[in-house]
């Protein structure tokens, strides 16, 4: 089976080369097709994989190229794991946001649409080529924003594009283990966007554990969405949110911690790739791994959660399930259909999803928690609004995606971010 990863030359590449050597299922990954647009980066990534590889002699090939048509012919999958304008745009995403008065995160509010506006463009063209030249492959999602980027994917590629995130098997790893059960034998009931939902039961051989947890708040702030939230405020609201809520519910702490990632993973990452070897990729993982969203905890992160976020089992048993129509349950990104109601059957949503060699089809859940109704269609309204904006060129989508985000809030705000952002096409801005 040939696997083509686009972002090719991307940091958590070795995450999914280690876990592709792990695996001996019939229909596994025997060619890997690394591609990127900056050949140095290819260079460094190939020499980890390289090093990964030790005495396994059954490994699966490797081959890096930089020209996008010759990677996609012939491929079974594509992992999109694109970032389109590198870390530098992440960092210029982040800083415009800040020295607006507003969040910069990658994904959520400002930054996530900034970042939406310059990818968009760029995965379309990628989802017409698919359709061109591998129109039988699948292609599993992971370039921010998920949600959206899929959704816009799919318009051209259909079912065949499917979106994953690591953050949901996340929060589901560290609630299993909160309960003292395997997650292999739990059901979780989880519902809203990508980056936007809330695990509302936790079932067990049909019984529903999460109830117990939530009434015993030492149990509850033994884990990372527990301390971040705090245990009031999840019995408050009777679910557990995803991390990245925190954004929202705890918005002004998050502007005045000032936190910008995408500066620290440059410096960061400018290193490795300047020396580059197994040692020094394992060395730097860990280190990015305990400083995930450190902006936001008061102490160092569990060492259960530095092995990484689990994005690339997500993506193998994906992979698995449609290759060898082996039927799998998994939290995924996919047209909604008649699943939730706060979105219309085409949006995109992050739910538990039955996956077999058709596809993945969205299996019914609790709804969304009440007082998220209006987050989640209002946030889908503005993902909505940066598709058109990035497709059209137009500034007033634009304009509208911003102002309408609850985390930008202000009209005047979003005119200046649009006129002071040097990564977004001159059509933004005031004439």
């Amino acid at each position: 089976m040939r696997l083509v990863i686009l972002g090719g030359g991307g940091f958590r590449v070795p995450l999914v080369y280690r876990a592709l050597l792990a695996d001996r299922e019939p229909g596994r990954v025997t060619e890997l097709v690394l591609y990127d647009l900056d050949a140095k980066r290819l260079d460094a990534i190939t020499r980890v994989l390289h090093d990964l590889v030790g005495n396994i002699l059954d490994a699966p090939s490797i081959t890096a190229t930089t020209d996008l048509d010759e990677a996609l012919r012939g491929a079974d999958f594509v992992f999109s794991a694109m970032r389109v304008g590198g870390l530098d745009g992440r960092a210029v995403d982040e800083r415009v946001a800040a020295d607006a008065g507003v969040l910069g995160q990658e994904t959520v509010g400002a930054g996530g649409i900034t970042y939406g506006l310059r990818t968009i463009p760029v995965a379309v063209d990628v989802a017409q080529r698919i359709k061109r030249l591998a129109p039988d492959a699948w292609v599993i999602n992971f370039t921010n924003p998920a949600g959206m980027v899929t959704e816009a994917m799919a318009r051209h590629l259909g079912n065949r594009v499917i979106g994953i995130c690591d953050s949901p098997v996340g929060l589901g790893r560290r609630v299993a283990r909160a309960l003292g059960v395997d997650l292999s034998e739990a059901w979780l009931d989880y519902a809203g966007l990508n980056h936007l939902g809330w695990l509302s039961g936790f079932h067990v051989e049909g019984v529903d554990r999460l109830p117990k947890l939530l009434a015993d708040g030492e149990k509850l702030e033994s884990f990372e969405e527990g301390k971040l939230f705090g245990a009031e405020w999840l019995q408050a609201i009777g679910a557990v949110p995803n991390e990245y809520l925190h954004y929202y519910y705890f918005n002004r702490e998050a502007v005045a911690a000032g936190a910008q990632r995408g500066a620290f993973l440059k410096t960061q990452q400018e290193r490795f790739y300047a020396d580059p070897s197994l040692e020094s990729w394992e060395r730097t993982r860990l280190e990015r791994e305990s400083t995930y969203m450190a902006e936001t905890r008061d102490d160092e992160r569990d060492s259960c959660d530095l092995d990484g976020g689990g994005y690339e089992q997500v993506a193998l048993s994906l992979m698995h399930a449609i290759a060898n129509d082996r039927q799998a349950t998994l939290i995924l990104n996919v047209p909604n259909g008649s699943t939730l109601d706060a979105v219309d059957g085409d949006a995109v949503v992050e739910v538990p999803s039955v996956v077999t060699a058709n596809g993945a089809r969205p299996v019914s859940v609790s709804q969304i928690p009440g007082h998220g109704v209006g987050l989640v269609a209002t946030i889908k309204a503005v993902e909505r609004a940066t598709i058109e904006a990035a497709l059209s060129g137009e500034r007033k989508h634009a304009l509208k995606a911003l102002a309408l985000h609850p985390l930008v809030d202000s009209v005047a705000v979003a005119r200046r971010i649009l006129d002071t952002h040097p990564y977004l096409s001159g059509e933004f801005r005031a004439r």
